[in-house]
């Protein structure tokens, strides 16, 4: 993998290849994407207009939410192939579309040999260190019941007594995270989100900032904002800070 760069002002004086089967070029961030039937509204980790810069999805057949919301263990062979893919594109970093994703962070990291970053809960361990001590972070995920342990673990977290989790399964119209019926009214979604986090706030003070696990979440994440004061951080946070790391461009400016 080659980490070029060119400004466009002048062509490369060097020679240029392309691996062999790659097809595409420009893709830095690789999106592995389960098999859904749900809206995809501007801020979705599968809705390619959220980014100012192009990225590269691979549709994961057959791997639906309520696999890897309990850890399938077939799954894992199936994100590998997925993630080889992508590879094989020449994406510089991967990623996913659900936090629960990262029941399979560990292994698929090991495996492929580009970044892996699978669940925006990694952020978790970050954004613990930016708060005061005694602090906690809210995180608002598809399904609570599907935060396991195990899935914190594996995602770098070691304290759950640091969270305050709520689930979106019980929420009237969020609940559709889950259910992916195709369908889902984005005005309700905002307001029973809001809701939720004036609520967590007002029953855990002592809440320093929100994490948003679903990555059909993000398109909410400023009305949580408005509702809460406070810094939200979800999967689209994540993924802008790795491509900032991947594509890194010199700096132009005056002395």
């Amino acid at each position: 993998m080659v980490y070029g760069y060119t400004s466009g002002l002048e062509q490369p004086n060097t020679q240029v290849s392309i691996s062999e089967g790659r097809r595409v070029a420009g893709n830095a961030i690789g999106i592995l994407l389960l098999d859904v039937l749900c809206p995809m509204l501007p801020g979705d980790v599968a809705n390619a207009s959220s980014y100012n810069f192009p990225v590269l999805y691979k549709v994961l057949e057959g791997v639906t939410a309520e696999r890897v919301f309990r850890a399938d263990p077939a799954v894992l062979a199936e994100v590998i192939k997925g993630g080889k893919e992508l590879e094989k594109q020449g994406v510089r970093a991967i990623t996913s579309d659900c936090g629960f994703f990262g029941n399979y962070q560990k292994e698929v990291a090991a495996t492929l040999d580009v970044p892996v970053f699978l669940s925006s809960l990694l952020q978790i361990p970050l954004i613990s260190r930016a708060l005061k001590p005694g602090q906690k972070i809210a995180v608002l995920c598809a399904s609570s019941t599907s935060l396991t342990p195990s899935l914190l673990s594996a995602c770098g977290i070691d304290d759950p007594s640091t969270l305050v989790v709520a689930g979106a399964q019980d929420l009237p119209e969020a609940k559709t995270f889950g259910l992916c019926t195709g369908r889902s009214n984005p005005f309700k979604i905002e307001q029973e989100l809001a809701n939720l986090a004036k609520q967590l706030v007002k029953d855990n003070p002592d809440i320093g900032a929100f994490l948003l696990e679903c990555s059909d979440m993000p398109p909410f994440s400023w009305g949580v904002q408005k509702a809460v004061n406070l810094p939200v951080f979800d999967f689209i946070t994540m993924i802008n800070w790795i491509y900032d790391a991947v594509v890194r461009r010199p700096f132009a400016g005056f002395i």
